[in-house]
């Protein structure tokens, strides 16, 4: 090799390089901007094919990557987010919206007639206009308008330095013999690209090189068409190995994906091997990156129509290869406590992280809910099975904290904007209240615990009294919590009214007993312990406002 081989080695290597950062920064970029829009995507994943369909192609569109999208698809399934049959339009949609990376790689055609025409033209003024957006705007929705514009520059520039590393090595015989093999032997194309596909782990990458190859004509018809299909197939390996140790559902999951994906390659590749026997000169011709990008969405466009109505059979065919041996054992975290919404494979898109663990913190509220109920309970009737569940629901309650703390903190080391810091801090802080309300629970039980060893029970008056004080703590903490499920802060005068309420009773009550105490014949051990009881439901009051305000936090 001489020393202009390596230049257009090096130049190869690190235009593909910008290429891939380019498609990555865009992503990030534009996740970033859609911010806690793509939350709401969740919403719309009903039993409706269809929506799913567009819903699987925006969110792939956003995040640049059919395979993450997938994977994320199995990390909802594995966290009982989404059942099977929701997950078909969403791969479906998926395939589809991988092939808008396609479209932008065949834009650095156009200039091939007028240079003013071709997007690496305007490459340098997209960095440069976008760097500046970066550094000197103050607005986090500029910064990240500048981050996808940088981005595509980078993409742009990439894509050239490919091409022009290659255009000098045209008329090598090692392309036309390369080629000529892949086209002329179906699975040998097929297999190829689903290789490199698979290293690449996007085929999104491994066609933009296709496309790069072939806007220097290089690529014939029929192996552009092989390899192309075998992406697809490549596709799904990195959704294969996400769904090592997950579910039964999350690896019938990946195997739709796969089966979508081999009907359509299995289609496709009849139909592409008898016209290519038949017209052996449109097999021997060269194509553009344009009828590359266009074949691409033509095939995933049709293997979605005729997959559509045999969804459900996607589905029993999954379960089929997939069969049911045991039953699937809930997620924990190690300590026996279910964790049924938290995934890492959700992580891709922090939005969707960040909503799996609200519906957590949702469950551990209601948990510290009933805990608070229970304690109070047992703290009246003395039944020894209500301080025993008081105590093991506080166990379950640390548990929680442990294992949503530790999810948050990963989720908060991801690509965040600042509305999502704000709203990962506010959770951190939300749990850590719950966390003390179950202390404050688990200590009324021990009170009730230490009333029923020294054989004391409170009188008629003083379980009025708690109970009134009860009601009005639960009321205050239901309301907290439902703002919190709800993320809207309307509630919140209603919490700070609660809130007073337990203030000015528990005076009342803290004044009048304690002058209670100073009779000759008050039982001053029951007292104390009553006393006791009405401050840490005070405590909890103000934990359970802490709450509300955090969720009107973040809605200002």
């Amino acid at each position: 090799m001489t020393f202009d081989d390596f230049s257009m080695l090096f130049q190869f290597i690190g235009g593909l390089g910008m290429f891939l950062y380019g498609m990555q920064m865009m992503a990030t970029g534009l996740q970033k901007t859609a911010g806690d829009k793509m939350k709401h995507l969740l919403g719309v994943l009903t039993n409706n094919r269809f929506m799913g369909i567009l819903v699987g192609a925006l969110i792939t569109a956003i995040i640049q990557s059919s395979g993450a999208t997938t994977v994320m698809v199995i990390g909802f399934v594995n966290a009982g987010l989404m059942n099977l049959f929701q997950t078909v339009g969403v791969i479906m949609g998926a395939n589809i919206g991988t092939t808008i990376t396609a479209w932008i790689v065949s834009a650095g055609q156009l200039g091939d007639a007028v240079t003013v025409m071709k997007p690496s033209f305007y490459a340098p003024l997209m960095i440069g206009i976008g760097a500046l957006f970066v550094m000197f705007s103050k607005k986090e929705k500029r910064q990240n308008i500048g981050s996808i514009l940088i981005a595509l520059g980078l993409l742009f520039v990439g894509l050239d330095w490919m091409s022009g590393s290659i255009k000098p090595y045209t008329d090598a015989p090692i392309f036309s013999k390369a080629f000529a093999l892949l086209g002329g032997n179906p699975i040998l194309g097929i297999l190829a690209g689903a290789v490199v596909t698979a290293i690449m782990q996007s085929s999104s990458a491994s066609v933009g090189v296709l496309q790069t190859l072939a806007m220097n004509g290089v690529v014939t018809a029929n192996a552009a068409v092989y390899i192309c299909l075998g992406s697809n197939i490549g596709s799904c390996y990195t959704a294969l190995l996400s769904s090592i140790g997950a579910s039964k559902n999350s690896k019938r999951t990946a195997v739709i994906n796969l089966l979508f994906n081999i009907f359509g390659v299995t289609i496709f590749g009849t139909i592409a091997f008898i016209l290519f026997k038949v017209n052996t000169a449109l097999a021997a011709s060269s194509i553009d990156s344009v009828k590359i990008s266009l074949f691409h969405t033509v095939f995933n466009l049709v293997t979605t129509v005729i997959m559509f109505p045999l969804a459900n059979f996607l589905v029993k065919a999954s379960c089929i290869i997939v069969k049911d041996k045991d039953e699937d054992k809930e997620l924990t975290n190690g300590d026996g406590i279910e964790m049924h919404h938290l995934d890492d494979r959700i992580m891709k898109t922090p939005s969707f992280a960040i909503e799996a663990a609200l519906k957590e913190i949702n469950e551990m509220g209601r948990l510290a809910l009933e805990n608070v109920e229970l304690s109070v309970k047992s703290a009246m009737f003395l039944k020894e099975e209500d301080i025993k569940l008081a105590y093991e629901n506080e166990e379950n309650i640390n548990e929680f904290e442990k294992t949503i703390t530790k999810y948050l903190v990963k989720i908060n080391n991801l690509n965040l904007n600042d509305t999502q810091h704000k709203t990962v801090k506010n959770l951190l802080y939300t749990i850590n209240d719950l966390e003390r309300i179950g202390d404050h629970a688990k200590n009324i039980a021990e009170f009730a615990y230490k009333l029923k060893k020294d054989n004391l029970v409170f009188s008629k008056d003083v379980i009025e009294e708690l109970n009134r004080m009860k009601d009005h703590v639960v009321m205050s903490l239901e309301l907290a919590i439902k703002m919190r499920e709800a993320g809207s802060g309307d509630q919140i005068k209603k919490v700070y009214k609660y809130e007073n309420d337990v203030d000015r009773i528990e005076i009342d009550i803290r004044e009048k007993y304690i002058s209670k105490l100073l009779e000759k014949d008050y039982n001053v051990e029951t007292g104390v312990l009553f006393i006791d009881i009405i401050s840490n439901l005070e405590r909890i009051s103000d934990h359970a406002l802490n709450i509300a305000q955090y969720v009107e936090e973040e809605n200002k």
